[in-house]
């Protein structure tokens, strides 16, 4: 038995269309006069810009510089002691502390038996790098910290592989460009104090060892 839909309509309720109809634009709507509408936002931002009734929140790179924090994690140094050598160690502490794997270290034995190593290769590989500061917090010489240089663009991958001779620019000497690093100015007499007595540790394994060989030479 057939039976219409529409006796099956419930009074008060309105049912799901059965056959698509195109809507019907309005006279404006086939003009695009609601456009304009939206044309009057853009020219009026526009014209508060160019005359300078709101303050602009782009700046004019590269003649403006944006001012960051002192403790923004940008471009790294390679901190080097008063003769102009590299305080690095090449403990490999900043290498295994990386989560992204980046710092490729290279060691070699050094000519002061006070500092042991050196670092014959000390590379960073910048696309990989996260910037995340482990690297900083990890070096227990404050051997590598962060600038704030954010002035990072490479044309191909083997200029993103930054070396130790980029790593000891004269630039590092600004403290207005240094970034994260560690600085507590209340430890540094502690620190120095604990460098001094770890050279005096050496010298008097020295004299230890000295000793115990007079007496060896007295004892035959």
């Amino acid at each position: 038995m057939n039976v219409d839909p529409r006796a099956l309509q419930l009074p008060g309720i309105q049912q799901h269309p059965t056959e698509l109809r195109p809507r019907r634009m309005s006279l404006a709507e086939r003009f695009y006069l609601p456009l304009l509408s939206g044309m009057v936002v853009t020219i009026r931002h526009m014209f508060q810009n160019l005359l300078g009734l709101r303050k602009r929140v782009t700046i004019q790179y590269p003649e403006e510089r944006r001012e960051y924090s002192h403790r923004y994690r940008g471009h790294h140094i390679l901190t080097t002691r008063p003769d102009g050598s590299v305080r690095c160690v090449a403990c490999f502490l900043c290498a295994t502390n990386c989560p992204a794997q980046c710092i490729h270290i290279e060691a070699g034995e050094h000519n002061d038996v006070n500092v042991e190593k050196y670092p014959v290769v000390y590379e960073i590989d910048m696309l990989r790098c996260v910037f995340c500061g482990y690297c900083v917090d990890a070096c227990p010489e404050e051997a590598i910290i962060m600038s704030n240089n954010y002035d990072m663009a490479f044309f191909n991958r083997e200029q993103s592989i930054v070396g130790k001779a980029d790593l000891m620019k004269p630039y590092t000497v600004d403290p207005e460009r240094l970034g994260y690093r560690p600085y507590y100015p209340e430890e540094d007499a502690q620190r120095a104090k604990m460098r001094r007595e770890a050279f005096d540790l050496v010298d008097a394994a020295r004299q230890k060892a000295a000793g115990a060989a007079q007496s060896a030479v007295a004892g035959g």
